[in-house]
């Protein structure tokens, strides 16, 4: 048993991070110099619900507190106590969607996540009048999206917030939310560190001739910044989260924040210059901004990091899930043949076999589009392997066809801001299942990239660890260091991870498949009318 963890815990001293993932809700305690020290989890899904995706505010509550009570299993069973009190907590969750709340604090209808699509009309008349480019998963375009469908409920609003910001509310009594959750709502103004105050008046002009009650200012959360207080747990915010009634009311609780700016703390990635990719079922990167882009672009979100500092986003709806399909089809192979299967060495054999391939993949493609693909324009996705009779058709080629697929769409966004917007990074930290397999994962992203990649022992530790550190930068930071200040020195303290750089062949290798990639994009076309 680690006995200083038992006192931390005896004493007040951990603090909880909780994030709301799409298919997981994990609490993760952390001791005052930020290492985890116990767990907890909760899997859940989301539904189909006339035609959105929800997930019930009874699945929510329940989610929490099932996760709260894993946790509390972990404690109990590792030190042998219960949880009385923490130094602090921190909630974050899957951004942007839509929570709408009226003066009764009753949800005006179900959750809207940000997988729904049906926003497109709003995203695009918005990105028009803000000249700021407007993703259809962000609030504000949910907001106006049932404005111009004339849905009843718009007139009652009396809150609107992300799921995390609901959390918070609820536990807190608090109308706030972190900058970077608050930047998938509505475009913030890097100068005041809040919502841009033009956008807002050209939103009420835009909706003044159907004579709601509410202007958009006062149904927002008040935005936050990394560091300050958000308020405390009440007693029933206490009771809410824990059932069975150990926790007390009174800990503080730091700015709720959404999952990239968690991810984005978790890997160290909040200074200009830096980013970080996050690789797995869907991908995104992160790259810190050092000035404003020239225009906006659509495949381009600008968002921040939890202490108000630009951010370009690329977001791709999918990475490996074509990928894993194709290692299960080798799995099934190996039982057909009575071998017995470890999915570590399937994994680890076939993606290091991979690197012995051609760099240009000897001209095979992979489209893994399990669904649609905004970035390269697509509504709809089909799985589709690509070659001619003159391609190199081996083992080697073929998953490094597979490999470059998971993370092309990725680079087709950041070639945007590499070489036409000239950003430069100085390190650009990976996480997530790609870079499970030591090495590979890395090597393919830092030629899609052309960049150098680091990968962290910690970032396996993921959201919740990034929101439990801040909220340890809300209580722990007594000497007043920015939040970059605090993570270099007091949480990763000289750790940067192993790093690869690409090699010129990988770097002309991706560009050559990638030229390839975008001129056939009219064979996934066809496939999605057709099949």
């Amino acid at each position: 048993m680690n006995t200083d963890a038992k006192s931390i815990i005896e004493n007040g001293k951990a603090i909880l991070g909780i994030e709301f993932g799409s298919t997981r809700i994990k609490a993760v305690l952390i001791d005052p110099e930020n290492r985890p020290i116990a767990q907890g989890s909760h899997t859940w899904e989301n539904q189909l619900v006339d035609g959105l995706w929800t997930y019930s505010i009874e699945a929510i509550w329940y989610g929490l507190q099932d996760c709260y009570a894993d946790l509390r299993r972990n404690v109990k069973e590792q030190y042998d106590i219960e949880i009385e009190t923490l130094a602090a907590i921190g909630v974050s969750a899957m951004m942007h969607g839509y929570m709408a709340f009226n003066k009764q604090q009753e949800i005006l209808v179900p959750f809207r996540t940000w997988r729904n699509t049906n926003t497109a009309k709003a995203a695009a008349e918005l990105s028009d009048l803000f000249v700021f480019n407007i993703p259809l998963r962000w609030s504000i375009s949910h907001l106006y999206q049932a404005i111009l469908d004339n849905e009843e409920h718009v007139k009652d609003i009396d809150y609107l917030t992300t799921l995390a910001g609901y959390i918070h509310w609820l536990i807190t009594g608090e109308r706030v939310l972190g900058i970077g959750d608050a930047s998938g709502m509505l475009p913030i103004d890097p100068q005041t560190k809040n919502y841009s105050a033009a956008m807002i008046e050209k939103f009420d002009n835009l909706v003044a001739d159907r004579g709601y009650q509410w202007k958009l200012a006062d149904i927002l959360p008040r935005v936050l910044p990394a560091g300050k207080n958000a308020g405390f747990l009440t007693p029933e915010g206490a009771k809410r989260l824990d059932v069975s009634g150990h926790l007390k009311a009174g800990i503080p609780v730091c700015p709720p924040e959404g999952d990239a700016g968690t991810g984005m703390v978790a890997t160290n990635a909040v200074k200009p210059r830096t980013g970080n990719v996050s690789a797995g079922t869907s991908s995104f990167s992160m790259i810190v901004l050092e000035k404003d882009l020239s225009r906006p672009y659509e495949v381009i979100d600008i968002v921040t990091t939890p202490d108000g500092n630009p951010v370009a986003m690329v977001h791709c709806n999918n990475c490996t899930s074509d990928l894993n399909a194709w290692v299960n089809l080798f799995k099934e192979y190996q039982e057909l043949m009575g071998m017995p299967v470890d999915m570590n060495q399937v994994y680890e054999k076939l993606y290091n076999h991979a690197l012995k391939g051609a760099a240009d993949c000897g001209g095979l493609l992979s489209y893994n589009y399990f669904s649609g693909e905004p970035v390269t324009g697509m509504a709809e996705g089909r799985p589709m392997f690509v070659r001619s009779a003159n391609d190199k058709f081996t083992l080697a080629n073929f998953m490094r066809a597979n490999l470059y697929a998971a993370v092309g769409v990725l680079k087709i966004g950041n070639d945007i801001l590499f070489n036409d917007e000239h950003i430069k990074v100085d390190k650009i930290t990976g996480h997530g299942g790609l870079f499970k397999t030591k090495g590979v994962g890395q090597r393919i992203l830092a030629a899609a990239l052309n960049s150098p990649i680091s990968v962290m022992e910690t970032a396996g530790e993921g959201g919740p660890w990034g929101m439990a550190i801040l909220g340890s930068y809300l209580v722990n930071n007594t000497a007043n260091l920015s939040l970059p200040e605090f993570l270099d020195e007091k949480v990763f303290a000289g750790n940067q991870g192993t790093e690869i750089a690409p090699t010129p062949e990988d770097v002309a290798g991706f560009n050559a498949y990638i030229k390839k990639y975008n001129r056939c994009l009219p064979i996934e076309e066809a496939a999605v009318k057709y099949n």
